[in-house]
């Protein structure tokens, strides 16, 4: 496969909106999970985003998504992309509207693109594998006008991720590790370096819902199925002919974006303010992808995470001898086993008898819930 031919027109959007909700107080609306520095202790995973596609591509064709809330810490925490590389939303329009204004402010910049489409919070540990993946995609939709997506080989029978059911899959085995096993169980994954050759695109025969334990049990065990990690490539004319087709609306308001001729000038923020409240909210998977006649996936198994909550961290640390993860802090545990505690006060904190809790300290809050209240933590900011 002759990559450099299909990396000159590349183009990557970035979308890093959130409300930060899940890793509160971590994380607020201005701060949100992919402007902390969870996992990396010098680097934002949004950084760390950006460096892992960097390779591909250079800064100026890097656009970053996000709203005028989060844009100063964005461009805190990119200073080498241009500032008129981060494109403001004017008001949350899921992520149809969103990727749709992302490909129409491109384009005109640079006409005739391919566009890779990341989310700015996912944790990836082989890095030289994911951009083998994308190359793949690549060429896959630059030659066969397909939409095409990543999915990822399933380790375990996981009720948080959607699905895609593909065409020809390989059936999984529980008695072999998957290469995202391998690398989790290496304490330093960081240096991990694996040979990887990315596979043929597979046919995408249907988008699945979030399962039920059992069904997700049931998509393991086929080998016929991967996570949606919700990475899109495509050629930008491709995209805006499906939305052409399959949400003419969206496509009708993307053309009068198209006539603003300076979307940061006052006149033109104030047009686009007013033509993005005409959005219909509704994602790009069942604006799209789920309708569109030529969805491809890259099988893909790089040790990816979306690091949906707390309880995701344990994935990415070395734990201590009560299998606890402690970052930021000295702990005193007595008879306590299988905690997270975070602080950014350095304040010295003693557990006594305490089991599965999320501990986490900081100037403005401290969070002490259970484990199993993790994804519940946004109740607490109603």
């Amino acid at each position: 496969m002759n990559f450099n031919s299909t990396m000159e027109n590349l183009v990557v959007l970035i979308m890093a909106g959130g409300s930060g909700e899940r890793f509160w107080p971590l994380s607020t609306s201005e701060k949100p999970k992919q402007l902390l520095r969870l996992i990396d202790s010098d680097r934002s995973l949004i950084r760390m985003t950006v460096d892992r596609i960097l390779p591909l591509t250079s800064a100026d064709r890097i656009f970053i998504g996000t709203n005028s809330i989060q844009a100063k810490a964005v461009m805190e925490e990119l200073p080498d992309l241009p500032e008129k590389n981060i494109l403001l939303e004017p008001a949350f329009r899921d992520t149809a509207a969103a990727i749709g204004f992302g490909a129409v402010v491109i384009e005109k910049q640079f006409p005739g693109s391919t566009m890779i489409v990341l989310a700015s919070d996912h944790i990836i540990k082989n890095e030289q594998a994911f951009r083998k993946d994308v190359m793949a995609a690549v060429h896959c939709a630059q030659n066969e006008n397909s939409i095409v997506t990543l999915g990822i080989k399933p380790s375990k029978p996981e009720t948080g991720y959607g699905y895609l059911q593909v065409e020809g899959g390989e059936k999984n085995s529980h008695n072999s590790k998957t290469e995202s096993d391998k690398i989790k169980n290496d304490s330093n994954y960081d240096s991990v370096i694996i040979e990887s050759t990315a596979q043929k695109p597979l046919k995408v025969l249907r988008f699945c819902e979030k399962p039920s334990h059992e069904k997700a049990l049931e998509y393991l065990n086929s080998g016929n199925y991967l996570w949606n990690s919700g990475m899109f490539i495509f050629k930008i004319a491709v995209i805006m002919e499906a939305f052409k087709n399959l949400l003419p609306d969206h496509y009708r308001l993307f053309k009068e974006i198209e006539q603003i001729e300076d979307i940061t000038e006052k006149s033109g923020i104030q047009k686009l303010t007013d033509i993005f409240a005409q959005f219909t909210k509704i994602s790009i998977d069942y604006g799209i992808m789920e309708k569109f006649s030529k969805i491809k996936v890259v099988p893909s198994d790089f040790g990816w995470s979306d690091i949906g909550s707390y309880t995701a961290l344990p994935e990415f640390f070395r734990l201590n001898e009560n299998s606890s993860v402690i970052k930021g802090l000295t702990v005193n545990e007595i008879d306590s086993h299988g905690n997270i505690i975070i602080s950014t006060t350095g304040k010295k904190i003693s557990l006594l008898g305490i089991e599965d809790s999320i501990i986490v300290d900081t100037p403005d809050n401290i969070l002490i819930c259970s484990k199993k209240e993790a994804q519940n933590i946004k109740k607490l900011l109603k």
